[in-house]
């Protein structure tokens, strides 16, 4: 009898843990609805500015036309002929494509919400084969041009120069005959009748954009060289960087690309999709997914995010993911010591201690929105040590055993933010804490007569 009594206290504190999983959830659910509103501030700014940004090109287009005679059945069901118009358009990739920038960050704030933007002021040489022009019969060859797909072409800051071979040409809004595959620009090229000849394209130009830039790399032979002045990027897209130095002055990243290394010329092939398309929750795709490697348009593509490196929702989240923990761990002391000292604690004291761990990851999202993350952990931690410093002091009988409790939750507190900055090595730190804590239980517990404290119950 006396060892249910003790099986009941037990299950009474198991119970108490699952019943503070309802507030810790909430919690969670709090942080995960304030990660939806930035993402909704991300948005607005895309739709006001600009949003990610995709760079396919440049290509040289040659559109035609094709009319044959069909024959065909009238209204009235009688056979006729009838010329039946086809168009189309054959495009030519560079042989080498070279894009050299840099990115100016800056941002927009929303509310409480700070969203990354930039202008990309970039130089684009692109050097052109020969192409022939086939000649089809009842096929008619229209104006060449060249071709620049962007994503979002309200990011446009001033007005593109494009020169071909030395000459300045005039940009007009728009692909042609590509309109349906990519949003841009082109500008008319001189019409040959048998062959475009080899040239070489330069071209000048200020973008702006949310979050993210991506480039194609279309050409048989691409560098892309691209620095700024922000000293967290993230790569991503298909292609690392071949070299790359990050510093807190900024980064600088260069790419040597083969054609032989990417599908981006067969993709541009075959691809019924828009080829400009980026992903409109640019933000979320990059923090949620820190995985390199990732990318969000239809072709290969080298990506850039400007990222903040303390993001406070997914600080906040991966907090709250140890708030059970501290409530385990917590009960578990309370537990002992009410077992050892044979001090009773009532299961309410228990809750009111649950909740007041709980409320610490409340305190911790609604204060970083205001201030730096670690001014946000270090106020919350103090507030809910000092008040569980305070009430235990009543519920133990004694100073000395409460500042005893809020010793064990400032190292609680301590290697907790020690995780948060570590993320690298959290999977390492949190196991050899909980290794740490079950070896201390075990060490304080291993003369225990468990069989004399069930006996000595009340």
């Amino acid at each position: 009898m006396k060892s249910l009594r003790l099986l009941l206290r037990f299950l009474t504190i198991g119970g108490l843990v699952l019943l503070l999983l309802i507030p810790l959830m909430m919690i969670r659910g709090t942080i995960n609805d304030r990660e939806r509103y930035r993402a909704q501030a991300v948005e607005r700014v895309s739709q006001s500015m600009a949003g990610p940004q995709q760079l396919v090109g440049p290509l040289r287009v040659v559109p035609w036309k094709a009319t044959r005679k069909v024959n065909v059945t009238n209204a009235s069901g009688q056979p006729e002929v009838r010329d039946e118009v086809t168009e189309g358009y054959i495009y030519q990739t560079p042989k080498r494509l070279s894009i050299e920038g840099g990115l100016k960050p800056d941002k927009r704030r929303i509310g409480l919400y700070d969203v990354r933007v930039f202008q990309l002021k970039a130089n684009v040489k692109a050097d052109f084969d020969e192409l022939p022009i086939t000649e089809v019969s009842d096929r008619i060859y229209g104006e060449p041009y060249v071709v620049l797909g962007v994503a979002d072409v309200r990011g446009f800051v001033g007005t593109p120069t494009l020169k071909i071979d030395g000459r300045p040409l005039a940009l007009e809004s728009g692909t042609g005959v590509m309109a349906d595959r990519m949003a841009g620009m082109h500008a008319i090229l001189p019409k040959s009748e048998l062959a475009l000849p080899s040239s070489r394209l330069e071209m000048d130009l200020t973008l702006a954009g949310t979050q993210s830039l991506g480039i194609a790399p279309l050409g048989d032979s691409n560098h892309i060289s691209l620095h700024s002045a922000w000293p967290h990027p993230l790569f991503g897209g298909r292609f690392l960087p071949n070299d790359r130095k990050i510093g807190a002055d900024g980064f600088s990243a260069s790419w040597e690309i083969s054609s032989l290394a990417s599908a981006a010329q067969s993709q541009l092939a075959t691809s019924s999709g828009k080829l400009t398309r980026r992903d409109s929750s640019a933000y979320a795709q990059t923090i949620s997914s820190s995985d390199e490697g990732s990318s969000s348009g239809a072709l290969d593509s080298v990506d850039i995010s400007l990222v903040d490196p303390v993001d406070v929702y997914t600080q906040a989240d991966r907090a709250s993911k140890y708030g059970i923990l501290f409530v385990v761990l917590t009960f578990v002391g309370f537990a002992l010591f009410e077992l050892i000292k044979r001090l009773p604690i009532h299961p309410l004291q228990y809750l009111l201690v649950g909740l007041a761990l709980a409320i610490f990851f409340l305190l911790l999202l609604s204060l970083s929105e205001h201030i730096d993350f670690w001014k946000a952990y270090l106020i919350s931690a103090v507030a809910c040590i000092g008040l569980q410093f305070v009430y235990l002091s009543g519920v133990l009988k004694s100073w000395l055993r409460a500042a005893g409790f809020a010793t064990m939750l400032t190292a609680l507190y301590g290697v907790l933010y020690g995780l948060l900055v570590s993320e690298d090595n959290a999977l390492l730190m949190g196991s050899l804490m909980l290794f740490g804590i079950l070896a201390v239980i075990m060490w304080v517990t291993r003369k225990i007569d468990w069989y004399d404290l069930s006996a000595s119950l009340r």
